[in-house]
């Protein structure tokens, strides 16, 4: 790698030739806010600079860029040898919006570096290439957390109900509790064919079990996205299980059960929704105003008029607009 590829004489260029790396990093920073009318090709040509900070803050600089030359040159940097410029690569290819360059990443899912198999994941997910499907599921038994992690978010991405046995088995039987919760959302890519609730069936296999399941999981945040998905899904077999999470340890958790039982317009749950709106976590309190809404049911009349007066004005308001619904 040459220390500079540029020589024409302007300011901006002249800084780009410096001998110091740090201010050719001025230069690299300065250039899109710049009136250069290339500065995209120069901050490509930066990408090959000896020094590590200049290409760091070059491969930031593209970040929303989507050229052929710009995301030709990135995807390779994944395996730059610095990991601070391997890092900034990763973070502007998340960003990528455009499929074509599904190709590029799908490449190296399969390298023997995990890290990179992972950036390469993540900056597919998005995209949501069809290509990517089989890769992913591949990737998703890989003995490093990191990469599964990633492959079960592409999976649950492309919204392929073949993936969903394996977004089961991850969201119940994985060790690392990050796979885990990731893949309890995963199970969530199908909301829209279950508009009136029960069991999601996609084939024969029935996620609701391995989601109650997580709604016991020894992560919080497990537990939490359990809930967040089984309201997604409107999953009226698992109202039970919601109310039981209503106990939950972490008030998180109670306020995803509350928003789920909402949701599920679940009038058996009355008690506890009751509990929540007295509750000393207003973000419960709220959470349950705005269920109790929800479910309709008139015995909450007297505890909502009695939030209306709740010293938190969000709860007030919350409150008062279920009432209305109430009286709708």
């Amino acid at each position: 790698m040459s220390p500079s590829p540029f020589t024409q004489e302007s300011l901006l260029r002249q800084q780009l030739a410096d001998a110091d790396p740090e201010v050719r990093r001025v230069a690299i920073r300065e250039l899109p806010y710049s009136e250069e009318e290339d500065y995209i090709e120069l901050l490509t040509a930066a990408l090959a600079d000896a020094d590590a900070g200049v290409r760091m803050d070059a491969a930031l600089a593209l970040e929303g860029i989507e050229t052929e030359a710009v995301v030709g040159a990135l995807v390779p940097m994944l395996k730059d040898p610095s990991p601070e410029v391997r890092q900034a690569v990763a973070q502007t290819l998340v960003e990528l919006k455009e499929p074509q360059w599904g190709s590029l990443l799908i490449g190296l899912v399969g390298d023997a570096d995990p890290q990179v198999r992972a950036d390469a994941l993540r900056a597919l997910r998005a995209l949501r290439v069809e290509a990517a499907f089989e890769p992913a599921l591949d990737a998703a038994k890989a003995a490093e957390a990191s990469v599964r992690k990633e492959a079960i978010g592409v999976l649950a991405y492309l919204k392929n109900p073949a993936a969903l046995d394996t977004l089961t088995q991850a969201a119940t039987g994985d060790p690392d509790a990050d796979v885990r919760k990731v893949a309890v959302g995963g199970l969530g890519f199908d909301s829209g064919a279950h508009p009136g609730g029960g069991a999601q069936r996609v084939g024969a296999i029935d996620t609701s079990p391995a989601l109650i399941r997580a709604l016991g999981d020894a992560s919080w945040q497990v537990r939490e996205e359990a809930a967040n998905t089984i309201g997604k899904l409107r999953l009226a077999g698992c109202a039970n299980a919601l109310m039981q999470a209503m106990g939950d340890s972490y008030w998180q958790v109670r306020v995803a059960s509350a928003r789920a039982l909402g949701k599920l317009k679940a009038r058996t749950a009355l008690p506890q929704l009751l509990d929540a709106l007295v509750h000393e976590i207003s973000n419960l309190r709220k959470e349950a105003a705005i269920a109790l809404g929800e479910v309709g049911d008139p015995q909450a009349r007297p505890a909502l008029e009695q939030a209306a007066n709740d010293p938190d004005p969000d709860v007030r308001k919350l409150a008062r607009l279920a009432l209305g619904r109430l009286a709708a």
